[in-house]
């Protein structure tokens, strides 16, 4: 199995990424949250990959981190009625660290605002992942932080300034993302203080 690749990142929108190897060209389905993490187009990238086999088609999907792949791969294999396009629609919706802290609390209602997940589904991955997604703190998964040089995991000064958006009343999905594009504009330097005054901005 392909479980990385590392190339020459030809092309990238925010599903997709062309990652040129040896001469080939690897077409990559990515969530939005690796797509964000991206580093520019014509430098190298590594990403975590599964591979899905089928009859008529081999598809690669790729992600920035282990702990992505790895509860992609969860959702794929053990939350009923949950495929590869919904998983990565998720994943694009919301951060894995704020999907286990949701899966964790049982929080249906943030689960089921994600594009194409209903009630039903929510539940059900509360009930088929939560003994198996990490038992710490905001973003810490079962596996720990990872990961590879390419990509700069999730740290805490993030993680306590999405719970400083919710306090102040986001929901978690928009909290979420604006402090992942906080931490994108700032780098990995910032403060916690820093990230809420730009999301705030």
């Amino acid at each position: 199995m392909i479980t990385s690749i590392q190339g020459l990142l030809t092309s990238a929108t925010p599903l997709h990424a062309i990652v040129e190897l040896n001469g080939f060209g690897y077409e990559v389905n990515i969530p939005v949250t690796t797509a964000e993490r991206l580093p520019a187009t014509g430098t190298v990238v590594k990403l975590h990959t599964h591979v899905i086999y089928r009859e008529d088609a081999q598809t690669l999907y790729g992600f920035a981190t282990t702990t992505d792949r790895d509860f992609f791969r969860l959702m794929i294999e053990h939350v009923t009625g949950i495929g590869p396009k919904s998983a990565l629609t998720i994943m694009s919706r919301l951060s894995v660290e704020l999907l286990e802290s949701a899966i964790r609390s049982g929080d249906i209602g943030m689960l089921s605002k994600c594009p194409g997940i209903g009630k039903k589904t929510a539940e059900r991955l509360v009930v088929e992942l939560k003994s198996k997604v990490g038992s710490g703190p905001l973003g810490q998964t079962a596996s720990g932080t990872t990961d590879s040089a390419t990509f700069q995991p999730v740290a805490s000064v993030q993680r306590d300034a999405i719970a400083a958006l919710l306090a102040l009343g986001y929901k978690a999905a928009d909290a979420d993302a604006a402090v992942r594009q906080a931490a994108l504009t700032l780098g990995a330097k910032a403060t916690t203080e820093a990230l809420i005054k730009k999301a705030l901005a």
